[in-house]
């Protein structure tokens, strides 16, 4: 009898799978006790990477968006309070009044410089982790924090830089952290290509 060789299954099938696979996990924590709850973690606090292939960031916008939609409409047991740090940037910047300069100064400086000069000063990891603060607080029982937008903010802001200056105000408030690459419980590496950045106090949903 003749066995059939397996057939190989690509790349975007498997990412596909994986987010698949995540987005159905996540719906179910929340409305999960013990996620919203921060328990069963070994007393760490409550940050979670959703973390998918860079490829899918259409779907991954999507889902949010629908995530938040159901959450208001009583779907969950959780209410979903998100920030988008491109769109809180942005706000940070306004706020400060240099928002308009950007192009100007990017032209006379450049773009390195200036994505320094941003994540150093005016959207510094402090300042996007008082941002969210702002933008959430205060927190009830039930309340997960959805912070999207990673991507987008790169190269000025990177994830553990973020989480570490979010540890002293949101560990009683599960956070979940939408990140277009991988985590491996160690190690960040944004769109699964960049220099790894080292991080531990968070948990992967998958």
């Amino acid at each position: 009898m003749t066995v059939a060789a397996p057939v190989p299954v690509s790349r975007a099938s498997k990412a596909h799978a994986d987010f698949e696979h995540r987005c159905a996990h996540l719906r179910e924590l929340l409305d999960d006790e013990n996620f919203l709850h921060n328990r069963s973690i070994g007393n760490e606090i409550g940050f979670h990477t959703f973390c998918y292939d860079p490829s899918l960031e259409l779907e991954a916008r999507a889902f949010f968006e629908d995530l938040v939609l159901q959450s208001t409409e009583g779907c969950f047991r959780a209410r979903i309070k998100a920030v988008n740090l491109y769109d809180l940037m942005l706000e940070s910047l306004e706020e400060r009044r240099i928002l308009r300069a950007i192009p100007r100064i990017e032209s006379k400086r450049g773009s390195a410089w200036l994505a320094d000069d941003l994540s150093t000063k005016s959207f510094s990891p402090d300042v996007a982790a008082k941002g969210i603060l702002a933008r959430t607080a205060p927190f009830e029982a039930g309340d997960v924090v959805l912070v999207t937008g990673v991507g987008e903010v790169y190269p000025v802001l990177r994830a553990h830089d973020l989480l570490n200056n979010m540890l002293a105000d949101f560990g009683e408030v599960p956070v979940v952290l939408a990140f277009p690459g991988k985590f491996d419980g160690q190690r960040f590496r944004l769109f699964g290509r960049l220099t790894p950045d080292n991080y531990y106090r968070a948990f992967d949903i998958s």
